[in-house]
């Protein structure tokens, strides 16, 4: 079975590779074909993968390659992780919101707006080469903002296409750790778009026990995800959020901790990143302990501006457990070619129509990408109904998606007017002054915003 990684000179490479050739990968993986539009850092990744490899399992065979129909030909799985304008550019995507007083992250709110205006066009054109040189391919699409790229892909591709994040699958399993319970023994009911969505119930032998957790404050403090918003909060909505949503509930506090004179996580990364390749540029021989080494750094400072002082840069251990993004990633192709995953429903990116019949959330369009549990199996991903959702949860859903959309259109079409639209429109900006600001400066400090309506 052949893999290719769109971005196969990006970081989390090695983990993705470690994850397909252990010994208790349910599937084997003969051939990674690693692309990328970099010779340098592909350089980089064929070091460290050499002195990884020896210690695999399973160790496939890996190419590197500059030539994009060569590394798609013959797939069974294409990874899209691709970063369109670098950690330079997602230093812009945050410095241009914060400046004007609005959220800098590179997918939530303005700055994940302007990443995907950068990105839809060569997610299109990569959707268009497989389709004609590797049609039979599921693609598994890393790249964010995930929801608007798998959206745009599976216009081109369909149900092939599949999003994928590790931090909704992440909270059912600590929830369902410091409840004493195996996460294949238990059923849940998750809903929402990619980094904005909430664990509603976790059922354990018909009966859901998610109101225990959240009745318990010793229970609480396990979840990361509870001590980000607040016990009391929690309980007021009687639900678990994802990480990603206390930047809307702590939108003032999140601006203001960003704001605070320090680096923001795209500086932090371009500084890191930059420093770790140019490091294994020049010692290739210790290039995996390079790797190893920022890994660590990378994982522990994690949305740092997010938790209390004392875990700002050394999250808690049972926090960064879980296996991350290449362990759903290997979750996914092993049900998909063998019919057994890990025995669990998974929570994937999906469009609103793909469970056939009645629309999964009714009050989002048919073609809008959601993330909810899915089964999978060799027939492909099937998604499990949902409860209704309360109309605070619905509201906040629906105005997001818009600006998704809005989005979406505004590529295709070239028009800044819909861009506008998109920006002013978000619930994180609070004028439509500032939303023409916003596209106005990321159009002048972001080449391939300016570029995207050429």
């Amino acid at each position: 079975m052949k893999l290719t990684i769109i971005g196969g000179g990006g970081f989390r490479v090695p983990q993705i590779v470690e994850a397909v050739s252990s010994a208790d990968a349910g599937i084997r993986v003969d051939e990674i074909s690693l692309y990328d539009t970099s010779a340098e850092r592909l350089g980089v990744m064929a070091a460290v993968l050499d002195q990884l490899t020896p210690a695999l399992s399973h160790p496939p065979t890996i190419t590197a390659t500059g030539d994009l129909d060569a590394a798609l030909r013959g797939s069974d799985f294409v990874f899209s992780a691709i970063r369109i304008g670098g950690t330079a550019g997602r230093i812009q995507d945050e410095r241009v919101a914060l400046a004007l007083g609005v959220l800098g992250q590179e997918t939530i709110g303005p700055g994940g707006l302007a990443y995907a205006l950068r990105t839809l066009p060569h997610a299109r054109a990569l959707a268009e080469r497989i389709r004609a040189v590797a049609p039979q391919a599921w693609v598994i699409n890393f790249t964010n903002p995930a929801g608007i790229i798998t959206e745009a892909m599976r216009a081109i591709l369909g149900d092939r296409v599949i999003g994928i994040c590790d931090t909704p699958i992440g909270l059912v399993r600590r929830v369902a750790r410091v409840l004493g319970r195996d996460p294949r023994d238990v059923d849940f009911d998750y809903v929402g778009l990619n980094h904005l969505g909430w664990l509603r119930t976790l059922t354990v032998d018909g009966r859901d026990v998610l109101p225990d957790l959240l009745a318990d404050d010793e229970l609480l403090d396990g979840i990361e995800e509870a001590r980000l918003v607040g016990f009391d909060w929690v309980r007021a909505i009687g639900a678990l959020p994802n990480e990603y949503l206390f930047y809307y509930y702590f939108n003032r506090e999140a601006v203001a901790r960003i704001s605070g004179g320090g680096p923001t996580r795209g500086e932090y990364l371009d500084a890191q990143q930059n420093a770790f390749y140019a490091t294994a540029a020049a010692d290739p021989a210790h290039s995996l302990e390079a790797w190893d080494r920022a890994r660590h750094e990378r994982e522990s400072s994690y949305m740092g501006e997010s938790r209390a002082e004392e875990e700002r840069f050394g999250r808690r251990a049972e926090d960064v457990e879980g296996g991350g993004y290449q362990q759903v990633a290997l979750d996914l192709m092993t049900a998909l070619v063998t019919g057994a995953g890990s025995g669990a429903a998974m929570i994937l990116d999906v469009g609103n129509d793909a469970a056939g019949g009645d629309l999964l959330v009714p009050q989002l369009p048919a073609d809008a990408v959601l993330e909810v549990p899915c089964t999978v199996d060799r027939y492909g991903v099937h998604p499990r109904r949902v409860a209704p959702l309360p109309s605070e949860m619905a509201g906040l859903l629906l105005q997001v998606k818009a600006c998704e959309q809005l989005i979406l259109r505004a590529s295709a079409e070239r028009s800044a007017e819909l861009a506008w639209r998109a920006f002013a429109s978000h619930p994180l900006v609070d004028s439509i002054a500032v939303g023409r600001r916003l596209l106005e400066d990321y159009r002048q400090h972001i080449p391939g915003v300016a570029a995207a309506f050429d």
